[in-house]
């Protein structure tokens, strides 16, 4: 205070919440990105059609990709969605269940927060929750042996329930058993380890999902760059170029003055010779194929024909570094250095119908899923649904744990818990309540997305666990209780482990902001002046409800 007056330390164009105010902020903009995506879940869950300001259409049900495609303007909304993309990458699957949770458990916080009950008390007992639920997960969850292929694909076929891969479910969940079976390497301390570094996904469209297949080696999508050239080459010695077949260009812009047509016609000489001697130097490292990167000259196409050497250009990075895998070749960056060691060797078929090319390599151990869909849509959604399944079943084959799903470990955890905050005193124990309550959000939604009613539901399924049925669970279809291991439903016990554990931090660190001070609004999209502090898009549904800053104050 100066003379009475308030110093001022903050800029006029500065905003601050504080207490209550940013709490309540905070735990509706979370609020609202969970149940964003809450019809997402389970075999029944509904997608979202999901437009950029490009103009490009995404149609999925993945929450994952639906989080990262809506253009969320809010730090703590964007904080929700970190759990999301923590989920994908550690587990692979679950992000729905895991970014539900966490809204679920900033619902029942508010709650206690209004019963007087101070945000550390409800950190504390939700840390010590999620610790207890951990512990319990290692107990209900099952062994699975690695060669156990029939559980592993019930795996995979869960992941895929309710997505764009479900029709096909079982030809696809062999194809990607087959494929990590492929990548799985033994450690030396007798576990295994999946290597996905080795499994290429590819799509096309035009064709039934129940087309796809799973090929030894990789493919090139593209075309001869030749007419004349060989389309199939076995015992092939192959190079892969990072180097344009091309005339070299100047770095600099230069201008010739020429005065005499021949000074124009040994200009025109020179590079011809320029792409003679990089075809003889492929001729001279005896490779019968090149895969480019970059750009091969019509020219050199044609001298490349004439040695009976099939080339293909602008071929996907990825797609080389995958080669590199199969066929233990090294990627050239310049080709006057290369010498015979870097080309690798195996075969190049090429499957006219489908236009591309079939690389197998010798003794390499590299696979390719090709994912045949009917649209652009559909095969992007089958690769999203694929991509989930297949990450399942690696971790799965790698942790070596999994539970009965349709809800039966989230019913049997909550009823653990709720005996477990018995042994809690102080106001942790309602923390710890309130968390077990969270956790039966999982079995609610899954009734509610199909239909059903959640609370009969969730009262047959509470006196199911009761009755010391530890795997009973929601069967959607027909809206009954069932043992769900039996019936197939088996998910990744990691998975549910990493949601249980994401989903936790991820509300406590919200819980734990009693003060919002910004620079400016509270926008994390700087570049856009539309919509008020803290504001997202229409389309956020819930989102709006947040509130400018102006009334927080």
């Amino acid at each position: 205070m100066q003379q009475g007056q308030p110093m001022i330390v903050m800029s006029e164009d500065s905003q601050r919440v504080k207490d209550q105010d940013a709490q309540d902020y905070n735990i509706s903009a979370a609020r609202a990105v969970a149940e964003s995506v809450r019809s997402t879940l389970g075999p029944k869950g509904m997608d979202k059609m999901l437009v950029d300001s490009m103009g490009s259409v995404t149609i999925t049900n993945d929450g994952v990709t639906i989080l990262e495609e809506m253009d969320i303007d809010n730090p703590t909304a964007e904080m929700i969605v970190e759990v999301a993309q923590t989920q994908e990458d550690e587990a692979g699957d679950g992000t729905t269940t895991a970014v539900s949770i966490a809204g679920e458990l900033l619902k029942n916080a508010e709650d206690l927060i209004e019963q007087d009950i101070h945000p550390t008390a409800i950190i504390k007992g939700f840390h010590m929750a999620s610790e207890q639920a951990r512990e319990e997960i290692g107990d209900i969850a099952e062994g699975i042996d690695a060669d156990d292929e029939e559980l592993i694909r019930k795996t995979a076929e869960t992941s895929m329930t309710g997505k764009g891969a479900e029709q096909h479910k079982e030809h696809l969940a062999e194809l990607i058993v087959d494929a990590v079976s492929a990548v799985t390497v033994e450690k030396e301390d007798g576990g295994n380890v999946v290597d996905l570094e080795f499994l290429n996904i590819e799509t096309q469209t035009g064709q039934s999902a129940g087309e796809s297949e799973l090929l030894e080696g990789g493919i090139i999508d593209k075309d001869p760059v030749h007419d004349d050239m060989p389309t199939s080459v076995e015992d092939a010695s192959v190079l892969l170029l990072n180097d344009p077949i091309e005339v070299e260009e100047a770095d600099v812009d230069t201008e010739v003055s020429v005065t005499d047509p021949d000074q124009l016609q040994q200009f025109l000489d020179r590079e011809e010779e320029q792409l003679q001697e990089k075809v003889q130097r492929i001729v001279d490292l005896d490779a019968d194929v090149v895969f480019c990167q970059k750009g091969i000259d019509d020219l050199a196409q044609h001298y490349l024909a004439k040695e009976g050497i099939l080339a293909v250009r602008r071929a996907k990075k990825s797609d080389l570094e995958f080669l590199s895998e199969v066929l233990g070749a090294t990627i050239v960056s310049d080709l006057e250095s290369a010498s015979e060691d870097v080309l690798g060797s195996g075969s190049v078929t090429r499957d006219e119908e489908d236009e591309l090319f079939y690389v197998e390599g010798e003794g390499g151990h590299g696979v390719t899923l090709l994912l045949r869909g009917s649209t652009e849509h559909v095969a992007d959604e089958l690769e999203r649904g694929v991509n989930d399944a297949l990450e399942v079943v690696a971790q799965t084959v790698s942790d070596g744990r999994v539970l009965a799903g349709g809800g039966a470990v989230e019913v049997e955890l909550a009823s653990r818990l709720r005996d477990y905050a018995d042994s809690v005193s102080g106001r942790e124990q309602l923390a710890v309540e309130a968390f077990a309550d969270a956790l039966e959000l999982v079995p609610r939604v899954l009734a509610e997305n199909a239909g059903l009613d959640s609370i009969d539901t969730l009262v047959d399924l509470r006196a199911a666990h009761e009755d010391g049925q530890v795997r009973a669970g929601l069967n959607v279809f027909s809206g009954d209780v069932v043992d769900t291991f039996d019936a197939g439903v088996v998910e990744p016990a990691h998975a549910k482990d990493q949601a249980v554990s994401s989903a936790t931090e991820a509300a406590n660190l919200v819980l734990k902001i009693d003060d919002i001070i910004s620079a400016g609004d509270l926008s994390t999209d700087k570049g856009d002046d539309e919509g008020g502090p803290g504001g997202a898009p229409g389309g956020m549904g819930g989102m709006g409800g947040m509130g400018g800053m102006g009334g927080a104050m």
